[in-house]
């Protein structure tokens, strides 16, 4: 076991606290609602038994999230696939760079597909304005989930990145864990997938003068991850509405909301693709560039992976028709297609908008959160 305190701040549960995480998780006032998804027609109590008797992290999530993740495929999705897993050591660790479309489930489900193919699960980088809860907290924490602050001063800001950089660097290359984190911070509203050039630079701060073996030694690999129907894609369009001219603020329980709405809510298609690796060669030839430039150019890099494993669905190509009033992808969908697009886009109206100029233009941003990712894949 790890008997660093460095990190005891940000870090997931030991082994040796998930009893205690097990037994305050069973007395939760919402285990009943939690129990019934993941273990559907069970006994509560003997739910509650099984639980208790967990040691580890491992027992959690082979147990517990491994269901989960079956009742969201079974539940919500129509074919779930992936590829590229082939590109993976199972004796290395990784640092797996994602675009990020919701909140959970990005994470959650690429966990599910290292555990089917004989690799190790990943430590999980979980936004500290998530862990609004102390239920939240031991289910995260048991589930290799670590903890990410976000804003504060410009010293506060450089403690923290310099703090995370370090942690990620320590998972890999000492506690021999890889790490899951998201290409920009927050989930991308407009379906626009682009790395932030800032999280390039915190991954090099525990090692800022040496930034290619800094980056190599990190086995950094892109992760595409795509859904037929964009994950809480009707809030999506009220936030970036509503964010038209000033700062959107989020309303309590607003990121629980999206939580469980992205798991209930049917995904259609998902498609993981697995990027080939960043190693140094590919980045030796950017060294050239210096401080942010060099930063810049590594986002690009990951970038250009990541948007071109992303899997197009008729959803994108109706939706680019729709916005720009053409049929230029009309050999792409049918008819049934873009009818069951345009009824889902109607549901709008249950966000109870009267504004019929409101309602325009939340379908045009909608539309546009579908669409985007047209311009940014690279077709043949």
């Amino acid at each position: 076991m790890d008997t660093t305190a460095q990190f005891d701040d940000i870090r997931p549960f030991y082994d040796s606290e998930i009893p205690a995480a097990m037994q305050r998780i069973a007395e939760s006032p919402h285990f009943p609602l939690l129990a019934q998804y993941v273990y559907p027609g069970a006994d509560l109590e003997k739910v509650k038994q099984l639980l208790v008797q967990f040691k580890t992290v491992r027992d959690f999530q082979l147990e517990v999230m491994r269901c989960v993740n079956e009742q969201v495929i079974a539940r919500s999705i129509t074919d779930f696939t992936y590829d590229g897993i082939e590109r993976l050591d199972p004796e290395k660790r990784y640092l797996f760079v994602s675009n990020h479309r919701d909140i959970m489930l990005d994470a959650c489900l690429l966990q599910y597909v290292l555990w089917k193919n004989g690799h190790e699960t990943t430590e999980i980088t979980f936004g500290a304005n998530l862990m609004s809860s102390p239920l939240v907290i031991d289910i995260g924490k048991s589930n290799k989930m670590f903890r990410v602050e976000r804003g504060g001063t410009p010293r506060e800001f450089y403690r923290s990145s310099m703090h995370l950089s370090q942690y990620i660097r320590h998972c890999i290359t000492e506690k021999h864990q890889s790490v899951w984190i998201a290409q920009r911070n927050g989930r991308t509203k407009d379906g626009i997938d682009q790395t932030d050039q800032g999280i390039i630079k915190m991954f090099g701060m525990s090692m800022a003068k040496q930034p290619v073996q800094a980056l190599a030694e990190l086995n950094i690999v892109p992760v595409s991850i795509s859904y037929e129907w964009e994950s809480c894609d009707l809030l999506k369009a009220r936030e970036l509405y509503l964010s038209q001219g000033t700062k959107y603020v989020k309303q309590p329980g607003e990121d629980l909301n999206s939580i469980l709405t992205g798991v209930l809510q049917p995904k259609g298609c998902v498609h993981i693709s697995f990027c080939e690796p960043v190693t140094a060669a590919d980045l030796e030839p950017l060294a050239a560039d210096v401080n942010s430039e060099f930063n810049r150019a590594v986002a690009r890099l990951l970038d250009k992976r990541i948007t071109s494993a992303y899997h197009l669905t008729p959803n994108n190509y109706i939706a680019y028709d729709l916005l720009h009033c053409t049929s230029k992808y009309a050999d792409r969908y049918t008819a049934a297609q873009r009818d069951a697009f345009l009824a889902h886009t109607e549901k709008l109206s249950n966000l109870h908008i009267d504004d019929l100029c409101t309602i325009n233009a939340m379908r045009s941003i909608l539309w546009g959160i579908y669409a985007n990712p047209i311009d940014n894949v690279v077709t043949e």
